[in-house]
């Protein structure tokens, strides 16, 4: 293991013994807002120590074992465990140096994933809904919760825009390297010659914001406007002007829902979309910024951005951010993304050890 890793641990270590004693103190134990916090860092490091302890552990029998190998009673005993050690050994060593990459904790919130036709007519609306039943389907998959926020749909079907709001256990970390540019190669319905057309969707997803952190909104800044709400949804949804959108005046992003029932509830689902709108707004603002000293593996995460390519008649799909092809592209637009994500947050995690060890 590298001395930049066991310098790293061996910190973890001496700060489980701070929290140990921090979480001991009465004044502590009877306050939750310091209580809580510490709380929930003592269990993160305790992560990294017991599997620090353990690697020590896996270490001294090593040495022990190969001391052993001198003895040609106990050689083949001692061939056995160097290999097991070994084995652990390199498994905990990818284990802890995961477990020591910095933590973004918007990775555990729920998100908000719009998705928009870009050039390509009415075959880029048809893209976005492909896209858009392949991310619901993988939160299915998930077992996540997955609400239409508002929509606009296409005369021949599929989405103009679609804002979606996905609800569960991690949900921003996995879907946060969806967003930029999708395109799409295929011979669309509509082609009578059978010509391979190419067509672009974009694809957003952000953060829902904390409400003790949510950026506060001015009043005076908002223009709100009521309208009746379009497409299907019940007997009722062209009879009352229960949608709502909102317009940031300083800005001009806006943000509207159409899905809720009463306007009451589209107003505060609009409002929440606005804030992760304007989020992201500070949020791209900074990571532009950065990305002009260096740039990352993954990429800058810009809507402009052409992050990935789903080629039909050759069945395949390939993200230009890490070079992956695979030829399974069925599957994936079945919400079959667990390869694609996995390979994706691992390209982020090479990226943020070399990042780590840089700064050692």
């Amino acid at each position: 293991m590298k001395d930049f890793l066991r310098h790293q641990l061996e910190r973890q270590a001496q700060r489980l013994a701070e929290l140990d004693f921090l979480l001991s103190r009465e004044d502590v134990m009877g306050d939750m807002a310091k209580y809580r916090p510490l709380a929930k860092e003592h269990a993160e490091v305790s992560a990294v120590a017991g599997r620090w302890a353990r690697y020590q552990q896996r270490e001294a029998d090593l040495a022990a074992a190969q001391e052993m190998l001198g003895d040609p009673d106990m050689a083949e005993m001692a061939r056995e465990e160097i290999d097991g050690a070994e084995a652990e050994l390199a498994q905990l060593e990818d284990e802890l140096q995961r477990l020591l990459l910095p933590k973004d904790p918007d990775d555990e919130r729920n998100a908000f994933v719009e998705i928009r036709a870009g050039t390509g007519g009415d075959e880029s609306a048809l893209f976005a809904g492909d896209l858009a039943r392949m991310y619901t389907r993988y939160a299915a998959g998930r077992g996540w919760k997955v609400e239409v926020m508002s929509a606009s749909e296409s005369e021949i079907g599929g989405y103009k825009e679609l804002v979606l709001r996905v609800e569960g256990d991690g949900v921003y970390g996995q879907l946060r390297f969806e967003s930029g540019g999708h395109r799409v190669q295929r011979v669309p319905a509509t082609e009578t010659q059978g010509r391979i057309h190419t067509s672009a969707a974009t694809v957003a997803v952000m953060p829902e914001p904390d409400e003790a952190e949510a950026i506060t909104l001015n009043p005076a800044e908002l223009r709100i406007d009521t309208f009746r709400a379009s497409g299907a949804g019940g007997q009722h949804i062209n009879k009352t002007d229960s949608a709502v959108r909102v317009v940031h005046l300083p800005t001009g992003i806006v943000a509207e829902c159409q899905d809720g029932r009463s306007q009451h509830a589209n107003k505060a689902q609009a409002l929440r979309v606005l804030q992760a709108r304007l989020q992201e707004k500070e949020r791209s603002e900074r990571a532009a910024k950065e990305a002009a000293t260096r740039k990352g593996l993954i990429g800058s995460g810009d809507r402009s951005d052409r992050i990935r390519t789903y080629n039909f008649p050759q069945g395949r799909l390939t993200d230009h951010r890490i070079n992956l092809t695979l030829y399974r592209l069925a599957a994936i637009m079945e919400g079959d993304l667990a390869e694609v994500v996995s390979a994706l947050r691992a390209a982020r995690e090479a990226e943020q050890l070399a990042e780590l060890e840089a700064s050692a």
